[in-house]
């Protein structure tokens, strides 16, 4: 099983098209608003000799700031173009990147062979996945993680498509980075309430700690505030 045409080819789109500037990719916020808080939530249940895979790397950002907690880093994303990038913007080599489909069951069974039980690192992928692919994905973060690895995982809430949705009625039309997301057809925050959660344990996760969130974006609205998306996060252990 692997995921739809459609979906692979929006984010090749994506990926292959938005400028490598800093803050053109609305969710590339700076590790200290984004992974860093989500470490201090991880790290009191995570076993940090463990490597570290981070779902859904994009062009790197947070796996590289992963790579200062952990003895090894692995960004992994769909987007052939998006593995590209997080590999140019990390010329000393803090990290690795690889390209894997997180539906297809083999390509994550033959990683967790070669990495062994992980830390996962997965913010904002189940609730633009697919509705038929989120339960492979949830499966991929119980595969990685085994017995002895930990998983954190932060999703979109409903909300935060009432947000966006405002965002992109704004007078002169939604911000650039916005606008990109969504001329490529990806649709975030479809995530119904309770999804999440019901997904990561009927993966075979068992759920320690759970909580609302925001996670903070590098677009702001037309009054200058930060655009900041309702969230909840989960740290979850493996089978």
């Amino acid at each position: 099983m692997s995921v739809t045409e459609r979906y692979r080819s929006a984010w090749e789109g994506y990926w292959g098209g938005v400028p490598e500037a800093p803050g053109e990719v609305i969710w590339d916020s700076d590790p200290a608003l984004a992974a860093e808080p989500h470490l201090t939530l991880l790290l009191p249940y995570a076993d940090p000799a463990l490597p570290v895979v981070d779902l859904g790397c994009g062009n790197g950002t947070r796996t590289r700031h992963l790579a200062g907690h952990f003895p090894r880093a692995v960004g992994v994303d769909l987007s052939r173009a998006a593995v590209e990038r997080a590999r140019r913007a990390d010329p000393e080599g803090l990290a690795e990147y690889e390209q894997l489909d997180l539906v297809d069951a083999a390509a994550v069974r033959s990683l967790h062979e070669r990495l062994g039980d992980c830390n996962v690192y997965m913010r904002a992928v189940i609730h633009q996945s697919d509705a038929a692919d989120r339960g492979p994905v949830a499966a991929a973060v119980a595969r990685l993680a085994g017995e002895r690895g930990r998983a954190f995982v932060v999703e979109l809430k409903p909300a935060a498509a009432t947000v966006l949705a405002e965002l992109a009625q704004a007078p002169g039309g939604p911000p650039e980075g916005l606008r990109r997301v969504l001329e490529h057809g990806l649709r975030p925050a479809e995530a119904a309430d309770g999804e999440v959660a019901g997904l990561l344990t009927g993966a075979g996760l068992k759920i320690l700690a759970e909580g609302d969130t925001e996670l903070t974006m590098t677009a702001c609205h037309p009054d200058g505030r930060r655009v900041r998306l309702p969230a909840r996060w989960f740290v979850a252990t493996g089978r």
